[in-house]
């Protein structure tokens, strides 16, 4: 018997060495305090027969209790629902089964695996529980090996603190230690949590476990320290507002820094936080001239109006002279000067029956040159004109070969040929009678008229 009393307590320590490494995520440690009741009532029957059962509440007579703290007990949770512990325990003996004894001393060392049925009941609060075990109880100065059965329940009054109430029954080895029961109450306290990441949250209630963090972010960092924390900030490394999502606004224009084209400088929503001093909706660094107001289409700036004749050098055909908006910002010909053209344009000399341009005509034609160039815009048609005399055909060529004469010559002295064109129209349009030879001579003439 004392050989299997010390194979039981053997492979105890062994099974418990064995598994003193194992770990729950969730307060894998628990200590109980309290005071344990010892009960030999009756003494000497062979369990499991017997009257063990008659009066096993009968703590008047029978259960022995040291009125102090009695029964320590540390444990370790494995898994699955099992636990190590082991618990010690002392007492004073004055009642064994039915007869008195004087004062003997009681002291217990057990091991004991749990079972809990928490799991399976789904309850945070009521904890029933089986164990089984062993150990070595001494009264007095009697020692002897014991198989133990315990059935007890836990009462959880928060995560860490609960009551414990339990009976265990011991079954002796040895015939001169009697077999009897353990009654223990007290208080459990549960601890040691696996806390991967060290910031005092266990893992089981840490929303960010690998990475240590606040209590108030469930264990998640706030790097930057702006009480916004890291998973929910877009910029987790600079402080910064709620608004922002935790990125900051260093000018304070109600554009986070991340958004902002221009965050030292307060400036404009619609604009990306940059400033528009003249106000022209182009933002002062993309704005040729910050202080003009002017269109995106000229970089910010104000179109000119090189002329000053308001009409913008971008709409002005005329952008160097002025000019008029009817006539998109080119001078307009006057009644006055298209006669004054004509009036030059009559006295254009022509060697007799021919469309050579005599030499005394130059000054006239530089007149007309002149004329031409203050309306640099305006086209004309050079119209030939003859008197009656001779053929209609003879004088229709004529009319048509001075009319390009003239053309030709001031194309020659400057004038763009794309703003003149040529016509005859010989004997056909009179402005004088033919019958005179002053009034053949009027209608012999070239006239210069502007295109409308």
């Amino acid at each position: 018997m004392k050989n299997l009393s010390r194979l039981l307590f053997a492979m105890l320590l062994i099974f418990g060495l064995s598994n003193a490494n194992a770990q729950d995520e969730n307060n894998p440690w628990a200590i109980s305090l309290g005071v344990n009741a010892v009960d030999f009532y009756p003494t000497g029957e062979d369990a499991p027969l017997g009257d063990y059962f008659d009066e096993y509440f009968n703590a008047t007579d029978h259960w022995n209790i040291l009125p102090s703290l009695s029964s320590l007990t540390v444990s370790r949770y494995i898994d699955s629902g099992f636990s190590l512990g082991v618990t010690g325990s002392i007492n004073r003996i004055d009642s064994y089964g039915d007869a008195s004894v004087n004062d003997l001393s009681y002291y217990g060392l057990d091991g004991t695996v749990k079972y809990s049925f928490s799991e399976i009941l789904n309850s945070n609060c009521i904890e029933p529980f089986l164990g089984v075990g062993g150990g070595y109880t001494w009264v007095d100065e009697i020692g002897a090996g014991t198989l133990n059965g315990t059935v007890g329940i836990n009462f959880w009054l928060s995560e860490h603190i609960g009551l414990n109430f339990q009976s265990t029954y011991k079954h002796a080895f040895e015939d001169y230690l009697d077999t009897h029961f353990q009654h223990t109450a007290g208080l459990t306290f549960k601890f040691g949590g696996k806390d991967t990441d060290g910031d005092g949250i266990y893992d089981k209630d840490d929303a960010c476990p690998e990475v240590a963090g606040l209590e108030e972010f469930n264990g998640c960092p706030d790097s930057d320290g702006d009480g916004i924390e890291d998973g929910k900030d877009d910029c987790p490394n600079e402080a910064g507002l709620a608004e922002f999502n935790g990125c900051p606004d260093t000018d304070g224009d109600g554009v986070a820094d991340k958004d902002d084209a221009c965050p030292a400088v307060a400036g404009e929503k619609a604009l990306a936080g940059c400033p528009d001093a003249d106000g022209d909706g182009i933002a002062d660094k993309d704005d040729n001239c910050p202080n003009e107001a002017g269109p995106s289409e000229n970089n910010g700036c104000p179109w000119p109006d090189t002329d000053g004749d308001n009409v913008l050098d971008k709409d002005d055909n005329c952008p160097d002279v002025p000019g008029t908006v009817a006539n998109n910002g080119c001078p307009e010909l006057s009644e006055a000067v298209q006669k004054s053209l004509n009036a030059y344009a009559k006295t254009i000399l022509f060697d007799t029956g021919k469309s050579s341009i005599q030499s005394r005509s130059e000054e006239v034609l530089a007149n007309i040159i002149d004329i031409l160039e203050e309306y640099p815009n305006a086209k004309f048609t050079v119209e030939g004109h003859t008197d009656s005399v001779g053929s209609e055909s003879l004088n229709m060529r004529l009319s048509e070969a001075r009319a390009l004469s003239v053309k030709d010559y001031l194309v020659e002295n400057g004038i763009d040929e794309f703003r003149l064109s040529s016509k005859g129209y010989g004997e056909s349009k009179p402005i004088d009678t033919n019958k005179t030879r002053a009034g053949r001579a009027n209608n012999r003439r070239v006239e210069i008229n502007l295109v409308k």
